[in-house]
């Protein structure tokens, strides 16, 4: 997946646009990072990443102000 594509999926998300580019490379360095360490698939390491962003937005956006 490109970042472009990723930060597609985060907008759809949840996340601001403005910032999802930048966090859609962040998130791409990470799931590398997991990937090389636990010495799984970078598309496993992603989907990782990708629900646990999702679950947090979800919380963020259930959250009275």
């Amino acid at each position: 997946m490109e970042i472009t594509q990723l930060a597609e999926v985060l907008v759809a998300l949840g996340c601001p646009r403005e910032k999802s580019a930048e966090m859609a490379a962040q998130l791409d360095k990470r799931a590398h990072q997991i990937a090389a360490e636990k010495k799984q698939g970078h598309e496993e390491s992603l989907g990782h990443l990708l629900g646990l962003m999702k679950q947090g937005w979800a919380a963020q956006a259930n959250v009275p102000k």
